[in-house]
């Protein structure tokens, strides 16, 4: 067998691959499908995790049981599931020995409804692979707390920012502006149905909101009226730019992955009192995300740009790292 790991700095390579024996609380999964995360390009970015450790790759994955140890109950060998990493002992893909690009998964002390997810019947292995991605875009969403009525701009149109899109829309939160400078995605974004999909490097981004969520007075300032905005972007200016135009009791919720100290000013924000928080994983989301499947799966499907084969993973690692991609899925073979 094979496994995508990181040996380095930017060097990611296919190893040979001995998938270690089960154990009885273990479960193997014959890995089906497997999307490319931003996460896994910044792990490359970084040499590892933590930086120069190898790594094993791959975190959004679905495949079919293929093996159970002797005390996992409620798991058969033949099941279709999603591998919920984050409740995985080694966090899969994430800084443990497995990873999901691989044609076997050992998933340890597996739990059938925590790490071990039933795929309902009639979704395919890759709309059940976005699974993780739409369950980060689905916490990022409820840290927002918006509810129908709510005025949301969400900064980034990539696989995660169109999860939150897709999400606050399905919530009726309508009054929506997508962020992102590759039209490619902005389109994905106005086939989701958002109230506006704009390129903010073309535009006056304030006078914008201010049209279409209209102004609030606040301390003696005129804030405009968005009510929540969402980060999924990461550049170094939107804190600040956020600040600036932010109105009384605004929210920021930060999902974008920053590397290094950024600067904003905070005395602006006593006028405001607008909160700034953030949102990493999903630690209760992926069961609701697996039953608005069926009922989301075409949507979901739209939001997959490119499929390839394990073989040509590297290829797909490029493409993933384009903007005009959306989400990149690999389809795991047989070794």
């Amino acid at each position: 067998m094979e496994l995508l790991k990181i040996h380095g700095v930017g060097d990611v390579r296919v190893d040979a691959y001995e998938r270690p024996a089960a154990g009885p609380k273990d479960v193997v999964v014959k890995m089906k499908s497997v999307g490319i995360c931003g996460s896994d390009l910044s792990y490359i970015k970084m040499g590892g995790i933590p930086p120069g450790v190898e790594t094993a790759l791959g975190h959004e994955g679905a495949g079919e049981v293929m093996e159970v140890g002797a005390e996992v109950s409620g798991i058969a060998v033949g099941d279709a599931v999603i591998v919920n990493p984050m409740m995985t002992p080694s966090n899969i893909g994430s800084g443990g020995p497995e990873g999901a690009f691989t044609q076997e998964l050992l998933v340890r002390e597996a739990r059938l409804g925590d790490s071990i997810l039933p795929i309902p019947e009639g979704i395919s292995y890759d709309v059940a692979a976005m699974c993780e991605p739409l369950a980060v875009a689905m916490h990022g969403v409820n840290r927002a707390d918006v509810k129908p009525g709510d005025k949301v701009v969400v900064f980034g149109c990539g696989p995660i920012g169109l999860g939150m899109l897709l999400w606050l829309i399905d919530r009726g939160v309508t009054d929506v502006v997508a962020l992102d400078l590759s039209e490619e995605r902005l389109e994905r974004a106005r086939a989701l149905g958002v109230q506006a999909a704009l390129d903010p490097s073309k535009i006056d981004l304030r006078a914008e909101l201010a049209k279409l969520h209209g102004e609030v007075p606040s301390y003696g300032r005129v804030g405009v009226g968005t009510d929540a905005f969402i980060d999924a972007a990461g550049a170094p200016n939107i804190l600040t730019e956020v600040i600036m135009m932010a109105k009384f009791h605004a929210k920021l919720v930060i999902t974008a992955a920053y590397m290094r100290p950024i600067e904003f000013p905070v005395g602006r924000m006593l006028t405001s009192e607008m909160t700034i928080t953030t949102a990493v994983g999903y630690p209760t989301e992926m069961p609701e995300v697996i039953a608005a499947m069926p009922r989301l799966k075409d949507k979901i499907a739209a939001m997959i740009s490119h499929k390839l084969p394990f073989s040509e993973i590297m290829k797909g690692l490029e493409i993933a790292a384009t903007p005009q991609s959306a989400k990149v899925m690999i389809g795991i073979e047989e070794a």
